[in-house]
């Protein structure tokens, strides 16, 4: 019978759903589990019918098809539900995580024994949202369950921990909006995320459980800003911020995107405020040079680098000219790497913020350039140099004399030019320079060629020429400076040596990288143990035997909008007394930023518990670095750099004892949400096929669902008219687009394991790929046969029996080559993190075993120790099956037989009369009679040579068999 659309509503507070509701068979009526709501049901649940039979039957009479779902539901509390599943991953998988817990079988003891091998191996600290886990999260941490697990099986102690990133902005949006304490918020969002993570099986070390939100941790946050504090490496300066009045606080380039806030999409304005500095510019060249030494991924290291920014060059000093062309005691200085061109530069160019702009601006212009000003300061740092952005300016109403031509140029304020990067002003040359180009073209500012390429070749009309050259037009005796034939390499070093002599320059190394901002004006972070004296405003660090200072219970947690941040309200906080003086003093305000607890989060875990120190010396220099961290591309550079930088510190002052944190990091790919497909519309509603949309300008689109769809080629067209091509797309999953699956989901449906398989199956690990509902089926499928192979298939009443199939006999050489390959090729892949290679290679020995009449426990037991990485639940279930009163998680992984690898059977080439006429598989050292002999029972052979008198046979060994046979009695034509 077919399937009945009927608008129904089956669970409470839901909209009704119009979708096949029923199942109608001969005997039964199948609803939707209860336990998936249809937010969360997939397009192939919904329509595909196996994947609805999965549920099993429920004894429903067809004259029941209308029944209501209460009446089904009040039957099946009547009747026992009967559920077909591949195997009862709803048993074993908790059964497991339960003893695991109670067991605490992944503890890693205080102190272990240090003669054996180390694997620290780490996640990237999550944040706790509300918004739980999707299945894009456990890709990376799967990964790093296998390599730990791997690991543990191989004989390393292994530190595997999991903790929280819990300050942070979002919570106390949340206790803004809800009057919720975000303490609370985040408590409750860490349960969700630890109960989510111990579903899925992964072997984390709880007991080492950490949160940065925690008195007994941010201490020790606290302790490092005092002592970067002492050194003088934290310190306070009046800066241009990105402030966001609906935020109430400062954000990081970073965090501004097109002039608003990437968090809530709130406007942010630029305003000068005194803030919290960490000189990491004081490490820059330590963070560049140490790059070097890193695993990493290259596009990592090379991000890192042009953060870092270094370059060498020169600072050149232009005179600024009064409104008579005669020279001030003004100065502007300008930093350069191309000293070459300075012939060629026809106009300068100051940042909006520039300190001595308002002494330079002349008066018509000052209206003009301050209405500037104003827009500039809503612009973020990457905003303003964006590439691709038009370029803007004002002219500031004067001019400074160049110092090598000695002719007059204009000054303009340009936002491309950043108040933070090197003096907060260029020259500017447009011929050689192709954003300087842009510009000058567009306000018919005069061009110089100074540079003409090597090899003599015309420069593209219209384009700057930005590469070196042989230097021209470039030449002022009175000066003296010629630099005329000159290559640029020589040219630069000439002007230099001139700049320096006169006294207009000199050389200047120049880093991109700024110093990092360290304060928010917000509640929920971390205090900054600083006070202020009273009398004299003057600061001290709090005393280190006063850590932690905690943070003040507030109920009112709402932004001021004047930049005073929320710990402003706790007056009888703020207000305290100077230990050492005994005067008066009141506490800092400002909190930490996210970043602070997350940069050495790695080293507390190896020691959580100390409340002495930050880390015990003994352990850190066992543990240290982490061998392996996992994470997103999109922490290559702030919180790597930030990492590295802390950790230079205290490398300086002794806390740990190797140069960086992290000796090899992985960045796992993106999943991305199912394929939307969506098909194209003119005005009329007619629908048009996708290549030839562009062509009408204005359409519509339509989202079409998975199956009206189908493949046509290389192309997804509609069923009921290919002719229309429709565009397929995945997205990154976010709630705005409704392109969520949760794992919890995923889980009750197949099981974790499943998902473990199905995320490493995708594709390799560090690619972005694109989830697929339906395509877990075959990763369900596999463990489904991989526990009827070994347990057998369920018995009538759909129970499985206890124990296995397995026997006590020996192993076969086919069985053990089998085996020992699949060994090899799952070593080789765990450790290379192919873990999809991994997968197929146990694929292939359970096809190759299904073969077999016998299941010899010592293969089996094997096997099992090979899929315990991937699918620990099933693996610890079989292996207690397997008579093994222990956990697999500490077995010794198998190693394979190198005696095993070696092919042991040939293709064999058979010739007639010396024509090929087909081949066949012999040992490597078959003998002449035994090839024959196989030669004869071949099909495609056989009616060659059966029956037919042989005069001669010719044999290589493992190279050919060619057979002669007797012409004189062998019928004419008997061979073709």
């Amino acid at each position: 019978m077919n399937l009945t659309h009927t608008k129904l509503q089956p669970f409470p507070h839901s909209p009704p759903l119009t979708h096949p509701t029923f199942l109608f068979s001969s005997r039964s009526l199948l609803p939707f589990p209860r336990n998936l709501k249809p937010a969360h049901v997939s397009r192939s649940f919904l329509y595909k019918k196996h994947t609805l039979l999965r549920y099993g039957c429920f004894g429903v009479s067809r004259s029941r098809t209308r029944s209501s779902i209460s009446e089904v539901e009040e039957e099946q509390k009547q009747k026992p539900v009967l559920v077909k599943r591949a195997y009862p991953f709803d048993e074993i998988e908790p059964k497991w995580q339960r003893y695991w817990e109670q067991n605490r079988t992944f503890r890693t003891p205080n102190d272990v024994d240090t003669s054996k091998p180390k694997f620290y191996v780490l996640d990237m600290f999550p944040y706790p949202s509300g918004a739980g886990l999707h299945v894009g999260h456990p890709l990376g941490y799967t990964a790093t369950d296998i390599l730990a697990r791997f690991k543990r099986m191989q004989g390393y102690n292994v530190l595997h921990p999991m903790g929280w990133d819990a300050f942070g902005l979002p919570a106390e949006q949340y206790a803004i909006e809800t009057g919720t304490h975000p303490k609370l918020t985040t408590f409750r969002n860490i349960n969700r995320f630890r109960s989510q993570l111990k579903s899925l099986g992964f072997s984390y070390d709880w007991d080492r459980e950490i949160s940065t939100i925690e008195p007994e941790y941010y201490k020790w946050t606290q302790w490092i800003f005092l002592q970067l504090l002492k050194r003088g490496l934290a310190y306070q300066a009046e800066v241009p911020v990105n402030w966001c009045p609906a935020l109430g606080t400062v954000l990081a380039n970073e965090e501004v995107v097109d002039g608003v806030s990437e968090r809530g999409g709130h406007p942010v304005i630029r305003k000068p405020m005194r803030q919290w500095m960490l000189k990491i510019t004081a490490y820059a060249d330590r963070l560049l040079e140490d790059l070097d030494e890193l695993d990493w991924p290259e596009s990592i290291k090379e991000m890192q680098r042009n953060w870092i920014g270094r370059s060498e060059g020169a600072e050149v000093e232009f005179c600024v000219l009064d409104s008579d062309g005669r020279e001030t005691d003004m100065k502007i200085t300008v930093y350069t790497t191309r000293l070459d061109t300075i012939f060629g530069a026809t106009y300068l160019v100051v940042a909006p913020e520039y300190t001595l702009l308002s002494s330079i601006v002349s008066t018509e212009q000052r209206e003009s350039v301050e209405g500037y000003q104003d827009i500039a300061s809503r612009k973020s740092d990457l905003e303003r140099t964006e590439l691709q952005k038009e370029k803007t300016g004002v002219f500031s109403g004067c001019y400074a004399k160049n110092p090598t031509s000695g002719e007059p140029i204009p000054i303009w304020v340009a936002d491309y030019v950043l108040g933070s990067y090197g003096t907060g002003a260029i020259m500017a040359v447009p011929a050689h320079d192709a954003r300087d180009h842009e510009f000058a073209s567009k306000l018919n500012i005069p061009i110089k060629w100074v540079v003409t390429p090597n090899n003599g070749s015309c420069v593209e009309s219209g384009k700057a020429y930005s590469g070196e050259g042989i230097i021209v037009n470039s030449s002022n005796l009175k000066v003296g400076l010629d630099i005329n034939g000159l290559s640029s390499k020589e040219a630069a070093y000439r002007v230099i040596e001139w700049a320096e002599k006169v006294g207009k320059g000199k050389k200047k190394v120049n880093y991109k990288l700024r110093d990092w901002l360290f304060a928010r004006q917000r509640y929920w972070g971390e205090p900054i143990p600083v006070i202020f004296l009273e009398d004299s405003g003057e600061s001290l660090p709090v005393l280190e035997s006063e850590l932690p200072l905690t943070l003040p219970e507030l109920d009112d947690f709402t932004p001021s909008g004047t930049g005073e941040p929320p710990l402003s309200k706790a007056v009888s906080w703020i207000k305290t007394i100077d230990p050492s003086s005994g005067k008066p003093a009141t506490r800092e305000t400002n909190t930490m930023p996210q970043w602070a607890g997350s940069c050495w989060y790695y080293l507390r875990f190896m020691d959580p518990k100390n409340s002495n120190e930050l880390v015990d010396k003994a352990k850190e220099k066992y543990w240290s670095p982490v061998d392996v961290y996992v994470g997103g591309a999109e922490h290559a550079v702030l919180h790597l750099l930030y990492s590295r930088f802390w950790h230079k510190v205290l490398y300086d002052i002794g806390v740990v004892s190797t140069k960086e944190p992290f000796k090899c990091v992985i960045n796992q790919g993106i999943i991305l949400g199912e394929v939307q497909y969506t098909a194209c519309k003119d005005t009329d509603g007619n629908y048009i096929s996708a290549d030839s949309a562009d062509d009408l300008g204005e359409y519509l689109q339509e989202i079409i669902p998975e199956e009206r769809v189908v493949k046509s080629g290389e192309f997804f067209v509609l069923k009921d008219n290919p002719n229309i091509r429709l565009i397929a797309r995945a997205h990154k999953m976010s709630k705005s687009r409704g392109n969520v699956v949760n794992p919890d989901d995923v889980v009750s449906e197949y099981g974790a394991d499943s998902l473990r398989l199905y995320e490493m199956f995708m594709g390799p690990f560090r690619d972005s790929k694109t989830w697929n509902t339906s395509g877990i089926e075959g990763v369900h499928r596999f463990l489904g046969r991989t526990w009827r192979l070994i347990v057998g298939s369920p018995l009538h009443h759909g129970a499985f029996r206890d124990g296995t199939l397995v026997t006590d006999e020996e192993p076969t050489t086919e069985q053990l080559r089998a085996l020992h390959k699949c060994i090899a090729k799952v070593t080789e892949e765990i450790e290379g993190t192919r873990f999809n290679t991994g997968i197929s290679a146990m694929m292939e020995f359970i096809n190759a075993a299904y073969k077999w009449d016998k299941q010899p426990k010592a293969i089996i037991e094997a096997f099992v120790l090979l899929l315990s990485p991937y699918a620990p639940h099933m693996a610890e279930e079989l292996w207690s099956r397997l008579g093994h009163p222990d956990s697999i998680a500490y077995e010794a992984f198998p190693k394979a037989d190198p005696a095993y690898l070696k092919e042991s059977t040939v293709i064999l080439p058979v010739q007639i009369n010396g024509k090929t006429r087909g081949t066949i598989q012999v040992e490597k050292g078959c003998s002449e009679e035994d090839a024959f002999t196989l030669a004869s029972q071949d099909e495609k052979l056989s009616k060659y040579l059966n029956g037919k008198p042989i005069k001669k046979r010719i044999f290589v060994p493992g190279k050919i068999l060619n057979v002669i046979l007797d012409s004189q009695n062998v019928k004419a034509g008997s061979i073709q």
